[in-house]
């Protein structure tokens, strides 16, 4: 059985090729999907199939709408959803996937460090699962293939 993990997060470093190097060291028969990872293309992609855009509103407005319906058709496929919440980046997006997937009824994983225990104590008791380490979200999954 090979399950597919949507890895919801920042995108503003390599935490989602250490996550997949550390499964596959684990063998864990995993195929991972994301949210567009280059930053660049995620926020020009409005203006690059749609044409110029007016204004930067409609510039963000024309890319989120096709942000979020890659993320929507991503993590609808998935059967696992990880969101990685860390301290150094504003986590908005992060907090919009791990909702989104609560809300459709997707096993959770949060991975949060402790400093994140209180702001996101909600959230946290909403997912199937809180870590603190990517690992310990590996070794949830890895429990499944026992």
């Amino acid at each position: 059985m090979e399950l597919t993990v949507y890895l919801a997060g920042q995108i503003h470093d390599n935490w989602r090729e250490e996550l997949e190097k550390k499964a596959k060291a684990k063998n864990l028969p995993l195929i991972f999907v994301a949210p567009q990872t280059n930053h660049d293309r995620s926020d020009n992609i409005g203006e690059e199939i749609l044409g110029k855009q007016p204004s930067n509103l409609y510039k963000d407005d024309a890319a989120s709408d096709i942000n979020n319906f890659r993320t929507q058709v991503l993590m609808q496929k998935a059967d696992i959803v990880i969101a990685l919440f860390g301290e150094k980046y504003k986590q908005w997006n992060t907090a919009m996937d791990a909702t989104t997937a609560i809300t459709l009824n997707k096993p959770t994983i949060i991975i949060r460090p402790e400093s994140l225990i209180h702001p996101l104590k909600e959230l946290s008791n909403k997912a199937n699962v809180t870590v603190e380490t990517v690992e310990q979200a590996l070794d949830v999954i890895g429990y499944i293939f026992e």
